[in-house]
């Protein structure tokens, strides 16, 4: 009995799953959002009235389930190292477009990740209501595949990330005033991707959102294959000590692209006006199904060779603080990543050295405030000059005496 308000803690999840681990049936099949809360089951079938997405109905038809409201993030956030580590499991990652040529052993215990489509993030909710509908066919799809073949197997729907948080005070873990910043922040937080040559790392990097969009429209969120199935090629990535490249490389990320490799090129070099060495990412290319190439030049992003970079917007826009300014081809690309921290040189330890932030200290808040402080510092300033200024009348007319006379040469 899970109890109103009550977050499942990622030692209680590992109990409620053990009899997965435990049954004779060792046939597992992870599906894996991108976001999803308990209310979208309630909120999209209701409110678009017959227009209901969720159409499958295996959690009727199954001979026993468990649905748990709210689980904490770090739970499912570490879910698939926790079942692969539960035991001898064959892992085989899944996409849409491999669903077709699944091939299932039944006689070994088979652990299937399927990767469904991300919601959008542009917060359409008719957008969102047909990604959700195209995962319930996802999902129907494979359910019924493998009960033709007659394989036994239990199902396990989750998402990264919550895609609604409530605030009110009966519905959370702890009755206690918390900073909303910090809280977001740490329902995001997964270990950062790394690349290693020989025994120590030698490129970090972390995003809390990395998303594509091809030709204006083709949604392509690369966050979850990057950084927690970590479904993405970096063996071709190059490191030394002036020249660093990230390469990343996916397989099929969205219908239409078979394809997509991701470099981001660093240069380390030392500046005799600073008398010490910088790093910069001088360009980031696209690369779709090895034949269509794209650029874009990076403006922004430098920091001292000890040190990491962060920014908490890049892409193409003109409102980030960080730019990446397109060119040829890379004009049919539009790029964004959130809270992007990145290394390539001097790590000590596996971790991200000291960040250099691409917001300066004086933030255009922080000008207009000064700004706005000045001038009425001034008219306070003026004001009180004026007043010091005034002076009274030497002498005063007395109704009872005569008439005060005052010479012109006084």
């Amino acid at each position: 009995a899970v109890h109103e308000g009550q977050v499942v803690s990622a030692q209680e999840l590992t109990v409620l799953l053990q009899p997965l681990f435990t049954q004779n049936s060792r046939n597992l099949v992870l599906f894996l959002q991108d976001r999803l809360s308990i209310d979208d089951f309630t909120y999209f079938s209701e409110s678009y009235g017959n227009k209901n997405p969720f159409q499958n109905e295996i959690l009727q038809s199954s001979p026993s389930s468990l649905v748990l409201p709210a689980v904490d993030c770090k739970a499912t956030r570490y879910l698939l190292s926790v079942l692969q580590e539960s035991g001898d499991w064959k892992l085989t990652n899944l996409t849409n477009l491999s669903i077709s040529q699944l091939e299932v052993n039944a006689s070994n215990p088979n652990l299937l990740v399927v990767q469904l489509q991300p919601l959008s993030s542009d917060l359409k909710e008719i957008s969102t209501m047909e990604a959700i509908a195209e995962n319930d066919k996802i999902i129907g799809r494979v359910t019924m595949d493998l009960q033709e073949r007659g394989i036994h197997f239990s199902v396990i729907y989750t998402a990264v990330r919550p895609s609604r948080i409530s605030r009110r005070t009966d519905v959370v873990a702890g009755l206690r005033r918390q900073l909303m910043a910090a809280e977001e922040e740490d329902s995001l937080s997964y270990p950062p991707l790394n690349v290693t040559t020989g025994n120590y790392t030698c490129i970090l990097f972390y995003a809390s959102n990395f998303s594509l969009k091809a030709n204006r429209s083709v949604l392509i969120d690369l966050t979850n294959a990057t950084f927690l199935t970590q479904n993405v090629d970096i063996s071709a990535s190059e490191c030394s000590d002036s020249n660093t490249t990230l390469s990343l490389k996916y397989t099929n990320p969205v219908n239409g692209i078979s394809s997509l490799e991701i470099r981001f090129l660093m240069t380390n070099k030392f500046y005799e006006v600073s008398a010490r060495k910088w790093f910069t990412l001088d360009s980031v290319e696209i690369v779709q199904d090895g034949e269509k190439f794209a650029k874009f030049n990076v403006s922004g992003i430098s920091a001292p060779a000890e040190y990491s970079f962060h920014c908490q917007l890049v892409g193409t826009s003109n409102l980030y603080p960080a730019r990446l300014v397109p060119s040829n081809e890379a004009k049919n690309w539009d790029v964004f990543i959130s809270e992007l921290q990145i290394q390539g040189f001097n790590i000590i330890n596996n971790q991200f050295s000291y960040a250099s932030d691409c917001t300066g200290f004086f933030t255009p808040g922080i000008w207009m405030g000064l700004v706005t402080s000045i001038i009425l510092l001034w008219i306070l300033t003026y004001g009180i000059h004026m007043i010091m200024q005034l002076t009274t009348n030497s002498r005063f007319d007395d109704p009872k005496g005569p008439a005060l006379s005052v010479p012109q040469t006084e």
